[in-house]
């Protein structure tokens, strides 16, 4: 029997894996970062940017509050006066939480996985609104293209203190590029403002010991696919099935694998049955079939919004595993 890291090589790498992929399995995702990434449903922070989120009850997630008291970013062409990059505590007590989690990790069964979010995209609107930042693209270029660059520059920075302290093999990065019928901007400026930052990015990495890229985007991003090979993702995270994920594996298998299907709004609601998501597994699977895939809720980590979803999901592809290999 493979290891989950062996399995996970050999359905990427078009060879002979002895399962499905089972989620998140192969990755051992490092969260203990002195960052703080979230704020507990309820409530709100506001954090090293600048940036208030608020995740209000009742609601499966948080996001961030953008009037006119908390909206960091006023003025594009303003952006220096604004934006101010923190400084990220390098100190060994900071981090040794991380450290030592990153330590636990056997190597040969799993990836020890960074983790990064929010991606270059989202803070661009997370410092000044979504509607602000798709129309600084077209009327600010200059501006947007420079901010972009700062931001580049400062997520590199965090970059190599990761990597100094946690030498991952894998990185799990977000950066959602679309709703879940198209994506945000067009291929073409997508391609002009974005891709170069990402390839600078994923280079890094690629050139300091990370040999696995899984960037998250639940949403639909077909037609940025081809980006995604260039700037070097390894495996796209959170695919829908409005990608029509079949035929993307047809199309481009061998140079970049799926992993997602099972979109979490069809199985991660309050009146979900196992019934439900056994029924979800076995279409992605048979449809997806065993190489360049792995099935997976299209939910950014390894859990549900509702208690039992993910756990049932797992269960499902193990049973379909059975059948199938």
């Amino acid at each position: 029997m493979l290891t989950k890291r062996q399995n996970l090589l050999e359905t990427i790498k078009g060879g002979n894996p002895d399962r499905f992929v089972n989620q998140y399995e192969f990755m051992d995702i490092i969260l203990e970062v002195p960052v703080q990434l979230m704020c507990p449903p309820g409530s709100e922070f506001k954090n090293s940017w600048g940036i208030t989120f608020r995740w209000p009850e009742g609601q499966l997630g948080q996001f961030p509050v953008h009037d006119d008291e908390h909206k960091v970013l006023k003025d594009i062409t303003e952006w220096r006066k604004y934006v101010k990059a923190p400084v990220i505590d390098n100190s060994d007590e900071a981090w040794a939480a991380a450290v030592a989690h990153a330590n636990s990790i056997d190597r040969n069964e799993q990836f020890v996985t960074a983790f990064v979010a929010p991606g270059v995209f989202e803070m661009c609107h997370h410092l000044m609104s979504m509607e602000d930042a798709l129309m600084a693209l077209y009327e600010e270029p200059e501006a947007m293209h420079e901010l972009i660059d700062y931001l580049t520059e400062a997520e590199l920075n965090y970059a190599k203190i990761l990597i100094d302290r946690l030498h991952p093999d894998a990185l799990f990065h977000h950066d959602d590029w679309g709703s879940q019928k198209s994506s945000f901007i067009s291929p073409a400026m997508f391609e002009e403002f974005y891709l170069p930052a990402y390839k600078k990015i994923y280079a890094f990495y690629k050139a300091n010991g990370v040999e696995l890229i899984v960037h998250h985007s639940d949403s639909y991003a077909a037609n940025l696919v081809p980006y995604m090979i260039e700037m070097g993702i390894d495996i796209w995270q959170g695919v829908m099935t409005t990608n029509n994920t079949p035929e993307l594996i047809k199309k481009y298998g061998g140079q970049i694998s799926f992993m997602g299907d099972i979109d979490s709004g069809v199985v991660d609601f309050p009146g979900w049955t196992p019934e439900i998501v056994a029924k979800e597994v076995e279409r992605a699977c048979k449809n997806c079939g065993k190489l360049y895939f792995i099935p997976n809720l299209t939910q950014g980590l390894n859990f549900s919004s509702f208690p039992g979803v993910y756990d049932s999901a797992s269960e499902a592809i193990d049973k379909i595993s059975k059948d199938m290999f």
